[in-house]
């Protein structure tokens, strides 16, 4: 299993994301990039990446939390991808105007993990979105 926790800077409502929780996304794809690849998942990094990718990017985003954790898990034949903050957010998938500049992230992590036979949901506390995908290829 991997988990990784992460500080996240405070902002007011409406303000960009700070550089450095913007890097905690890409370090997040790499991270999970060599998680896979232990697993001899590699070929699952972009998907996977794509998924922690808008997941991460929403926590930090929307849940007004000071920290965010993420969580792999890699049993015989799943592999389980979590984000979690430290404040409960309120997740909305919402359909996005043709112009809109965000609002799409849920809406294609869902899509994502559906093209991969997987499921997808929130914990009971609205602290965790996580997902189930058949981990295909790798010998654990």
């Amino acid at each position: 299993m991997l988990q990784t926790s992460f500080e996240i800077d405070q902002r007011p409502q409406g303000e960009g994301i700070s550089m450095r929780d913007a890097l905690r996304v890409g370090a997040t794809r790499r991270i999970a990039g060599a998680f896979l690849s232990l697993h001899q998942l590699s070929n699952m990094a972009f998907p996977v990446a794509l998924i922690l990718s808008e997941l991460v990017t929403n926590a930090i985003q929307h849940s007004s939390g000071t920290e965010v954790t993420v969580t792999m898990q890699c049993t015989r034949d799943l592999l389980y991808a979590g984000v979690t903050s430290n404040v409960p957010g309120n997740l909305t998938l919402r359909e996005a105007g043709d112009d809109a500049e965000s609002g799409r992230g849920l809406l294609l992590m869902a899509a994502t993990v559906s093209g991969l036979d997987g499921t997808w949901g929130v914990s009971d506390d609205q602290r965790t979105v996580w997902c189930l995908l058949p981990a295909e290829g790798g010998v654990q």
